[in-house]
């Protein structure tokens, strides 16, 4: 391993003076190498990742028949935009989507660059194929930073913070909310009046949710509320749309979050852990909604990159060929009985939820149960000690006091056993320095 000669510091004075601030860093540290799980910075210090880049890596770290897939395209070619002349990864990816998603219809794929592109795309989509324009989204959902999936964002600080006016004929619908007491019927009963209201079903297009929010908390959407969404759009001829971006390709247990449900959207949006770590995403769909655009209504120069695609088919492979679903499943069962003894043992009463499916798992930390009140502080200091320790550990949720877990599911028991001993430390440390200041 070759650690390069620089410092943390150093990096982040040039990245002051070169890199815009509204681009945050989580961590105060560059990478240098990573494998797997685990990461080393510039000055050689490990990390155990429990962040994943953002759930990108189910397969982990320069997976390595991800890495050898794409440099094999490498060698071959790495760019010809497929809107001038097509290549097979491109078929062969699209191919592969389409047999994995859930539902009997046959099905096509657009494949595009990032999430928020292919949620823009699914949303060309549907408005193309129901002559309908309106798009219903919900409080605490995320679909991007552009203008038009920030729209869509039901999240202000930091992501829409001073850059509206967004687009209009964009609405948002109430999410179940077990802390604020808003349960499945009140958030459908929101939905109906908000048609009568704002938004009239017969001018909507879609309707598009994450099966378990991610910005918003890692909070699952309930199979009721699912079923009823479906009939809601059948009944009044709108698209359901699934944006699996995060909670896709295995990290739920299954290959998309929805599967749970046992319900099928029209359209699915899918990025991030597609291919292990190279930029891909796109649009999964009913083939005669994908139809809906003309020759040259879609597409982009970048899109479905023929290394990325590579890599995409190899980490699919890896993941059916490892059967990373189930231990997804067998990872969220750790996460979930170690967290409860954690909180039993080292936090009483301030680790007020536990809550996810599979390894798409966040635990919620407040000031006590009595008042459920949110505690950011207590979750942004774990973090910083966690960090400090060795592991890498991200925050989420509307009031930014929620851990979410997105570790490779390729680590092994032993990281996973060490990572959690680290978080528990640093659990430890957090509440003693709260102590500490709550004594001066």
């Amino acid at each position: 391993m070759n650690i390069a000669q620089t410092s943390n510091a150093a990096l982040l004075k040039r990245r002051e003076a070169s890199v815009p601030r509204g681009v945050a860093s989580a961590a105060p540290i560059f990478a240098s190498y990573a494998e797997n799980s685990e990461l080393w910075d510039v000055e050689g210090n490990r990390y155990i990742d429990f962040a994943g880049g953002i759930a990108v890596l189910n397969t982990g770290h320069r997976h390595p028949s991800v890495v050898a897939a794409a440099k094999a395209q490498e060698d071959r070619y790495t760019h010809t935009s497929f809107q001038v002349v097509p290549y097979e990864p491109y078929v062969a990816l699209a191919e592969k989507l389409n047999a994995l998603a859930p539902g009997d219809a046959p099905k096509k794929t657009l494949l595009v660059t990032t999430g928020a592109e292919a949620v823009e795309n699914a949303v060309k989509i549907a408005r193309a194929h129901t002559g309908r324009p309106g798009v219903i989204a919900f409080t605490g959902g995320y679909h991007g930073r552009t203008l038009l999936t920030l729209g869509m964002t039901g999240k202000v600080t930091p992501y829409k913070k001073d850059v509206g006016p967004f687009p209009s004929d964009i609405f948002r619908a109430p999410f179940p909310d077990a802390r604020n007491g808003i349960t499945v019927q009140d958030a459908l009963n929101g939905l109906e009046t908000m048609f009568l209201t704002d938004a009239d079903p017969s001018r909507v297009a879609a309707i598009i949710l994450e099966p378990v929010l991610g910005e918003g908390g890692y909070v699952p959407v309930p199979t009721e509320m699912w079923i009823a969404l479906r009939e809601i759009c059948n009944r009044h001829g709108i698209l359901l749309i699934a944006d699996e971006i995060q909670a896709g390709f295995g990290r739920t247990g299954a290959w998309f979050a929805i599967s749970h449900s046992g319900v099928v959207p029209d359209m699915i949006t899918v990025a991030k852990s597609m291919a292990g770590g190279y930029p891909i995403a796109g649009v999964i769909g009913r083939a005669d909604i994908m139809d809906a655009l003309a020759p040259g209504g879609l597409g982009g120069t970048y899109g479905g990159n023929p290394v990325a695609c590579a890599a995409a088919l190899a980490a699919i492979e890896a993941i059916e060929s490892e059967d990373l679903l189930a231990r997804s499943t067998a990872l969220g069962e750790i996460f979930r009985a170690r967290f409860a003894e954690i909180g039993a043992r080292t936090a009483p009463y301030r680790m007020w939820d536990i809550r996810g499916l599979g390894a798409m798992l966040a635990v919620e930390f407040v000031t006590d149960f009595e008042t459920a009140k949110p505690d950011a502080a207590l979750t942004k200091s774990v973090i910083a000690h966690a960090l400090k320790r060795g592991l890498i550990l991200l925050s989420c949720g509307m009031h930014g006091n929620a851990l979410r877990i997105m570790v490779p599911l390729t680590a092994s028991d032993a990281i996973i056993d060490e990572g959690l001993a680290i978080f528990e430390a640093a659990l430890a440390d957090a509440i003693a320095a709260e102590s500490h200041l709550a004594a001066i």
